[in-house]
């Protein structure tokens, strides 16, 4: 995110534990604007869904704030309900998200309880299915579909909030290459309309091709930056116990730039 532009949703100085011998974060500042296209990375239990989760309002910091913008956020329902118009988060494993007896149900289920109207809900249901490729699977019965079926349609129900800020929690994980492919071009084109894409992985050449920024979780503390200097750290990456992408050094003899996720997939 540019310096001058308005955060939508921002972390100021969070620190969060699970007790007082299980400290996750400390300290941490993360700022996230319109059209951001930013990446998690960190070790096994660096803190990764926890941030998400902070992000999302869905934990309350020890200290430090979440803001909306611009304003804290209240952790009570009106508070919460106020970051879910804005600010989904779809988890890593989608059978903790999907519940309904029908696919379509099931997407249906945070616009109406917004309270918003029959004819609403249904476009807004509609156009999250045809986004996340999902609409011949309306009728269908969500344990019945495959794995990646089933992520895909519970990225559609974040989708029937009209989120502004989409987190996404190791959303490729688990599904074969193709289907990699086909959630990156899905977030691609939603990251186009202007909504702000935030996603975790493991994977280092897939975060070069899809992130501008690079936020890198360590030991507590989190490092924030463009995500080909970032990536490139020999340094970081070796603090962080994570791997060095070969996308730069691949695009540096080849004398083009792999950046696409088309191009890395």
């Amino acid at each position: 995110m540019s310096p001058s532009q308005h955060p939508l949703v921002e972390l100021v100085d969070v620190s969060f534990s699970h007790g007082p011998d299980l400290p996750v974060l400390r300290s941490v500042d993360l700022r996230i604007g319109a059209g951001d296209r930013t990446v998690v990375l960190g070790a096994n239990g660096s803190g990764k869904s926890t941030l998400f989760r902070l992000l999302a309002a869905a934990w309350r910091p020890d200290r430090g704030e979440l803001r909306l913008d611009g304003e804290p956020v209240q952790y009570n329902r009106a508070g919460r309900d106020r970051v879910r118009r804005r600010v989904q988060l779809v988890l890593q494993e989608p059978d903790d998200q999907i519940f309904a007896t029908s696919v379509f149900a099931d997407i249906a289920y945070g616009p109406v309880n917004m309270g918003l109207g029959r004819e609403e809900v249904t476009r807004r249901v509609e156009s999250a299915m045809e986004a996340a490729e999902v609409t011949d699977l309306a009728e269908r019965v969500p344990h019945q579909l495959s794995y990646g079926q089933r992520k895909r349609v519970a990225l559609a129900g974040a989708l029937a909030m009209d989120p502004s800020v989409l987190l996404l929690d190791e959303p490729t994980a688990g599904l074969d290459p193709a289907g990699g492919r086909q959630l990156l071009r899905t977030l691609d084109a939603l990251n186009e309309r202007g909504t702000a894409v935030v996603l975790s992985t493991h994977d280092v050449d897939l975060a070069h091709a899809f992130a501008d920024t690079a936020v890198v979780l360590i030991r507590g503390g989190m490092v924030t930056g463009d995500v080909g200097e970032i990536l490139t750290d020999r340094a970081l990456m070796e603090r962080a116990r994570l791997d060095l992408p070969w996308a730069p050094f691949v695009s540096r003899v080849l004398g083009r730039p792999i950046s696409a996720p088309q191009d890395l997939l």
